[in-house]
């Protein structure tokens, strides 16, 4: 199957090429914004301008009030994680929402001073650019601890920064130098610096998760909207359209943030589909190996649970229920079967004369040359301690009895080492029964084969008793 699989990969040419086109789509996406600023830039009257300030005012609301939704959201994910990323884009999100609300708040000022209305813009836009920015050199490393992801007071300092920011911002907008062009430049330019920056560092990085591209393409977008308004005027096309590029990035970064909050609570560890792929063949690899250990085990236990250990032959459960299906079988087809019970003659005297070891291994060495003396498909089982069962399928009682001869000749004319330096003499007392002629039940059986071996006991030992 995997070859299969195999040869129906495609070529790591088209692999490549496909890689490739997927790159070139989503850099052309990433810079939809740049096609629209350059429409405007050359094709549209500059002075051609949209003063609405309801509708301005609204708008600044509405991103005011998304910016504290989505600061809350990834406040979240960074408690639950503690991913130094989310700490930054908190401290991104609150700023831009703390500062750029006064964008909003100062709108009908626009005709009274126009920068302290214009310049809560780009501080909003350059405070997050910084934050993002610091927050992507962050990426992966190590979790900030429970205390540190609590800490109400390192919260509350950043917060008092940006009121500072809108202070200082304030104080700008009322100074000599607020109408000068590199006051508003330097912060859209910072901004537009920053972004850049960060775009570029992403690539360098290399860091190509599917919560990173979302935010590598919204960077980009904040680049874009940065490039917008430096190239715009208050109220012209070109400055509005600057608005909606940042917003596109703003929606789309939120969705970033959304997505790991009802995921993994982090931007790092939210696989490709790829790596998901690559992730699961590996754990379907795992989960084959660990069936079949487990296959392998159950099939070592089933063995252990039938089997004798010092032996290896069944034990007395496994031989009760082989006799039962062959019982079965004999009823539905007719054929015979019979039973040897086998006890090994004065073996207490073996154990007392020279050890349980030397006896055990005389027990071993019994069922080896029992073994060899029955039919391959006879079964050999060890049902006390040297007390063993032979059953015999397809074996009438002469059969039986000639069978139970030859072990009984075979034991008695074996000499047993036991390791200590001379052989041991065994022989053993055997009992047969045969199904239908002795009983059609297992207790019948076994009770007549018991019967006929306690009489081979009685007789004088090392004989086969049949009738």
């Amino acid at each position: 199957m995997s070859t299969h699989v195999a040869a129906n990969e495609p070529s790591g040419a088209i692999q490549l090429i496909t890689r490739g086109y997927i790159k070139l789509l989503l850099a052309g996406f990433a810079l939809v914004p740049l096609y629209l600023i350059a429409y405007l830039y050359f094709f549209q009257d500059p002075s051609l301008k949209f003063e609405n300030h309801a509708f301005h005012e609204l708008a600044i609301a509405v991103a005011t009030a998304e910016g504290a939704f989505v600061t809350y959201v990834c406040w979240r994910c960074y408690r639950l994680s503690g991913e130094p990323l989310l700490r930054w884009l908190t401290l991104g999100f609150l700023g831009f929402s703390l500062v750029y609300a006064l964008h909003g708040a100062f709108t009908g000022m626009a005709h009274h001073n126009i920068w302290l209305f214009l310049l809560y813009g780009p501080a909003s836009r350059l405070t997050m650019s910084i934050f993002i920015f610091v927050g992507q050199l962050s990426y992966n490393q190590a979790a900030d601890s429970e205390a540190t992801r609590g800490a109400r007071t390192v919260w509350m300092k950043w917060i008092a920064l940006f009121v500072l920011i809108d202070v200082a911002v304030a104080v700008i907008a009322y100074s000599p130098v607020a109408g000068a062009p590199w006051v508003r430049l330097s912060m859209e330019g910072g901004a537009l610096l920053f972004s850049t920056v960060n775009v570029v560092a992403l690539v360098l990085r290399r860091i190509r998760s599917p919560l990173m591209t979302i935010y590598g393409v919204s960077v980009a977008s904040f680049a874009l909207s940065s490039l917008a308004f430096i190239l715009g005027r208050p109220w012209n096309h070109m400055w509005w359209l600057a608005h909606a590029i940042f917003a596109a990035g703003f929606v789309l970064l939120s969705f970033g943030v959304v997505q790991a909050f009802h995921t993994t609570r982090s931007f790092s560890k939210i696989y490709s589909q790829e790596e998901l792929f690559a992730r699961l063949r590996e754990a379907m690899a795992r989960t084959e190996r660990a069936l079949q250990e487990l296959q392998r085990t159950n099939e070592k236990l089933e063995h252990m649970a039938a089997t004798d250990p010092l032996t290896g032959v069944a034990n007395r459960r496994e031989f009760i229920d082989r006799v039962e299906a062959e019982i079965a079988r004999a009823k539905r087809n007719g054929a015979p079967f019979s039973l040897l019970a086998l006890d090994l003659d004065h073996f207490k005297a073996i154990n007392d004369s020279y050890g349980h070891q030397a006896g055990d291994q005389v027990l071993q060495r019994f069922v080896e040359q029992c073994v060899e003396a029955v039919r391959p498909f006879d079964g050999v089982a060890r049902v006390g301690g040297e007390e063993f069962m032979v059953l015999l399928p397809q074996a009438a009682l002469e059969t039986a009895q000639s069978i139970g001869e030859r072990i009984r000749e075979t034991i008695a004319g074996t000499p047993f080492e036991a390791g200590i330096g001379k052989p041991i003499a065994v022989t053993v007392s055997v009992g047969v029964s045969e199904f239908g002629r002795d009983g059609d039940t297992i207790d019948a059986m076994l009770r007549r084969a018991d019967e006929r071996l306690y009489r081979a006991k009685h007789q004088g030992r090392n004989q086969v008793v049949a009738v």
